[in-house]
């Protein structure tokens, strides 16, 4: 407990401007504890007078780490299709309940979806978690995360993944506040110890470093992965196991209805699924030479993209971005047009499986990442493989 000394306090009001969370306040010229105080102690550091002591035993909110054992990963579902990042993180979650000798389970929760029960456990899940009610048809924070919580509380699961999608970042973070454990968010890399430790890689600092984030004291290790930066399994033949979970409704899940859904209407970009991707930056120097591109990826049958340089210029609307603010696609072959190869860039396209790169500038940093590497102007290259490939 943190306890203030009157009569050494000499006023300075060092501890209330050394607090971030406002947890002291001024009351009759001394300083009070409030209720926003977390126990930091960093007003004692900044005390010169030693007015500030801590009494009594100093408690920590750990959990019984032992207790927790498996790899959970959320489902995700829109009118029982499963989503191709809940396939991709059964993938990797296999690959870390090997390390910990552990099971890995799924959870899915919504209405009607027994015929996507198969389709978890074919892509890794040893045992799925069910829960069918019509009131949960339909993604709403509250009942969706009371019913997952409740799960979580129940059987400690040692990791929980979640992709990083819309629903997922508005789920995550309430579950990892609700089980009180911490959560990484938009992670590129997931490794764990033979002692349970989640190592989870994130980009930070805009791009311009790599993160790797542990959650030393709490369990379960929390994260969230983005579509596209892990590869999914198909193990056919696999049998699991089914738990079905009762879920009741609760007044408190009315207070957000949905009156009516407007789906957006899917465009011709769909670059997360894109096997080919021919992909243009600020070095194709015009919007008008994005033609080029999509003349060469209607022959591939791929895709466009673009940097973030390009959408910054307005040459090509935002579903077109590639790199850490915009989409990470992993595709059979990746074609980079005058991009320079930011770390943010690469951040979203580095796990392709061959890279090709087109810049002028033979000391661009894509060069470093590609497969194969040609230098020389794009209006002259492409135009050249359109030719040979027509």
């Amino acid at each position: 407990m943190i306890v203030f000394k009157t009569e050494k306090c000499k006023g300075c009001m060092q501890c209330v401007n050394a607090c971030l969370f406002e947890g002291i306040k001024v009351d009759n010229r001394f300083p009070v504890l409030t209720d926003r105080c977390t126990g930091c102690e960093a007003c004692i550091n900044f005390c010169d007078e030693d007015a500030i002591v801590i009494t009594g035993e100093k408690t920590k909110r750990k959990h019984d780490i032992d207790s927790y054992s498996g790899i959970w990963v959320i489902a995700e579902q829109r009118d029982g299709n499963i989503h191709n990042v809940t396939l991709e993180l059964l993938g990797k979650a296999q690959e870390l309940a090997k390390t910990r000798k552990s099971e890995v389970s799924a959870v899915i929760i919504g209405n009607e979806l027994n015929g996507a029960v198969d389709k978890l456990i074919e892509h890794g899940a040893d045992r799925v978690y069910i829960s069918n009610a019509p009131f949960l048809a339909h993604y709403r924070t509250t009942p969706y995360v009371r019913v997952i919580s409740d799960l979580i509380k129940k059987h400690k699961p040692e990791v929980v993944l979640l992709g990083a999608t819309s629903i997922g970042r508005d789920l995550a973070p309430r579950l990892a506040s609700n089980v009180r454990t911490g959560l990484t968010a938009d992670c590129t890399g997931l490794k764990i110890s033979s002692d349970g430790r989640l190592f989870q890689t994130k980009p930070a600092f805009g791009g311009n470093i790599m993160a790797t984030i542990v959650t030393p004291e709490h369990r379960p290790q929390m994260s969230t992965v983005r579509p596209g930066v892990m590869r999914s399994a198909i193990l056919a033949g696999r049998r699991g196991e089914v738990v079905n979970v009762e879920a009741k409704r609760h007044t408190t899940d009315d207070f957000v209805r949905i009156i009516h859904t407007i789906r957006k209407k899917k465009g011709k970009v769909d670059l997360e699924k894109a096997k080919i991707i021919v992909s243009g930056g600020r070095g194709l120097e015009a919007p008008s030479n994005f033609s080029m591109l999509n003349e060469l990826a209607n022959i591939l049958s791929g895709e466009v993209g673009a940097s973030r340089g390009a959408i910054e210029e307005g040459w090509v609307p935002e579903s077109y971005q590639i790199g850490q603010t915009g989409k990470t696609v992993r595709p059979k072959l990746y074609i980079a047009c005058g991009i320079s190869g930011a770390i943010q860039h690469l951040a979203g396209m580095e796990n392709s499986d061959f890279i090709i790169a087109i810049n002028k500038d033979p000391n661009a940093p894509i060069f470093k990442t590609a497969d194969l590497a040609l230098v020389g102007d794009i209006k002259r290259i492409i135009p050249e493989l359109i030719s040979r490939l027509s």
